[in-house]
This record gives structure tokens, sequence and C-alpha cells, in this order.
């Protein structure tokens, strides 16, 4: 079983070739971060325009890496949302074109479970049922995992994602737009104890989070001080340790509550070393094993999507179901859509 997969939910146009049995055989990706930095953040037509410009030459350059043909690709898998419904309507409408001209089944698939199923890309991937800790600039969240489409959500943020919350705090450091990454290495030099932010929501039971009150804090902690290099590195520092320790908390009630012995990170924000290594610590105190994808698989990729259609369209056919039509014309995207605690909703926005 060979699927090519397709992102292009927001600022990076991805495409990879997976193996059901060679495993991962190429991923492309070509990042807009310098178009989108003279604007502060992502510019929804600018970003959509650029995939249209993008996704041919990488599925091309993907194909020729992965040895692969259209006769040796069983399926077309994309990102069918969350996201920009531009961006999204980009990606899905080239996969059904693709689907159409190849006759393959397309395969509309949540971002998210991309990122959940992204740890699965390592020689070491997690067995099910797993705890993940989803986190990313759109998104934090406790997922309990049971299998491909079996989530239930343990709890997530009530406002701001962790990662939105870093970016927002960098640009009131003024660090340069993407600002969660500057601002952890920012972090790096500052002094421990200088600023102390609030933990929000550990004085109180439950594993919902809250990050929005954390910009407001560091605003507050800014105002009326002369921005020395000293005080934005003491900031940062105080800042990502009021994260991270939310962070780290959470998911350590969560093993405890459900009692897995074995805890995934994904999303980019899982890419922050801080993060990493105080969930090591969190995993061996409850003696569970911590999994994570390799930094270039934390954030949006096609590896992540192709993998996650290969393993989609797998289980159709071990079903009995004959697997999803193939050369379907129906082109489906969402901007918004719930990580559900069954496949059903995947299945729903294929669109086949």
């Amino acid at each position: 079983m060979r699927v090519i997969g397709i992102e292009s939910s927001c600022d990076e146009t991805a495409v990879a070739v997976y193996d059901a049995e060679l495993g991962l055989l190429s991923h492309r990706l070509h990042s807009q971060i310098a178009m989108h930095q003279a604007y502060g953040g992502v510019v929804p037509e600018l970003a959509s325009r650029d995939h249209v410009r993008r996704l041919l030459p990488l599925v091309r350059q993907a194909l020729c890496d992965a040895q692969s043909d259209r006769n040796s690709i069983d399926g077309v898998a994309y990102t069918a949302g969350p996201g920009l419904i531009g961006a999204l309507l980009v990606g899905a409408g080239f996969a059904s074109s693709l689907s159409l001209a190849w006759d393959k089944p397309a395969l509309g698939i949540h971002h998210l479970e991309g990122h959940l199923m992204a740890p699965l890309l390592e020689p070491k991937p997690p067995a099910f049922p797993f705890l993940a800790l989803l986190v990313s600039g759109g998104h934090t969240q406790l997922v309990d995992v049971a299998g491909l489409g079996r989530y239930r959500i343990l709890g997530e943020t009530l406002d701001d994602a962790a990662g939105e919350a870093f970016d927002k705090t960098a640009k009131l450091l003024g660090l340069p737009y993407p600002g969660g990454a500057a601002l952890a290495k920012l972090a790096e030099a500052g002094r421990p104890g200088r600023f102390v932010f609030p933990r929000p929501m550990l004085d109180r039971p439950g594993l919902d989070f809250s990050f929005s009150g954390l910009k407001t804090a560091a605003l507050v902690a800014l105002r009326g001080r002369v921005l020395d290099d000293a005080i934005r590195a003491d900031v940062a520092r105080g800042f990502q340790e009021a994260v991270v320790e939310t962070l780290a908390e959470k998911c350590r009630r969560a093993l405890e509550a459900t009692g897995h012995r074995r805890l995934v990170i994904a999303g980019g924000v899982g890419a922050n070393r801080r993060l990493r290594e105080r969930l090591a610590d969190v995993a061996q105190s409850a003696g569970a094993e911590l999994y994570f994808p390799r930094t270039e698989f934390c954030t949006d990729n096609g590896a992540m999507i192709a993998l996650a259609g290969c393993m989609r369209l797998t289980a159709s056919l071990a079903a009995g179901g004959g697997g999803p039509t193939r050369g379907s014309r129906l082109v489906a995207a969402r901007a918004n859509w719930e990580l559900g605690d069954s496949g059903a909703d995947a299945a729903a926005a294929t669109g086949v």
C-alpha cells in the first residue's frame, strides 16, 4: 500500500510518499515564513496563492525521490481541515484532480489526526493506546488515543493555544515572526526566577488549559520597563517556564487519571527543548515511556498526512468495504473541524 500525502492547511506546502511496508519514501516541504514575515503573520490570500504555485513541482519532486509513478500510488491523501479554508481548498482541489486523473481514491485527513500519528514515523513508534499532548499554534489538547480514529479529548484550551500564546508574547518582546522558536531561544539566556508568571488553572482540578492570561501577565511585566536584552531574556524564560510547567502538570494528572504508560507529544510546540526535558521527567516519575516525532515532523508536514492516509486506506480495505470510491469528484474541506472520538468524522470529510 503506497499513498501520496498533501498538506496545505496554513503556511507550509508539503508532499510526501509513504509505503505501508517500506515506510516513508520521500517528503518535500516549502515554508512560506519568509513571505509572511513582512506582515508579522500569515496572510490567508497570499498563502493560498503560494500553495497553487508550489504543489505541482513538489508532487513531481516527491514522486521522483520515492522512485514512484502514478501506477505505484494506491491513494491520494490530503488535509481536509481544520485550517485556512482557502489554503485547504487548494490542497483538496489538487488532490481530487489527481484522484480523477490517476483513477485512485482520495482521502481527506483530519490535520490533528496527522499530528497524532506523526510519532509513528519514528523507528520506535508508540503502540496503541497512548496519551497524547497535542500542542501547536492553534490547538492545545490532551487526547486519549485508543487507535486510529478512536480519540477522546480529556482536556483542551479554553482560549489561546500554547503556541499562540508563545507567538503573541514574542511579539510583545519585539521578536520576529514566527515568534515561538525565537522566544524559546531567547529564554536560554534568561535568569531563573527573575520573573515568575502564574500557572493557569493548576489551582483547580481538571485537564483544561487557559493561556490568554499569561500573555496579559507578560504585558504587565513589561510595562514601564526599558527593554534591554537582559529584561527580554528574563521575561522570555519566565513565560516559557510557566507554559511548560502548566503543560507538564496537566500531563502528569492525565497519566494518573488514565493509567496510560505511553505519553506522546505532537504538534509544533512539541519541538520546544525545555518542554521535552520537563515531560521526560514527568514520564519517568509516572513510569511511562515518552514518544515524540523528530523536529521536522512536529510542525506541519506531508509525511504525517501520507501516513494517516495509508492507515485509513488499509483499514478500509481490511474492513471489507473495498476502500474509498476511486476518482471522486467531491472536493471536501472544513475550516473548523473538531477531533471526534470515532472515525466517522474522517470518513465524512473525505468526499469519497
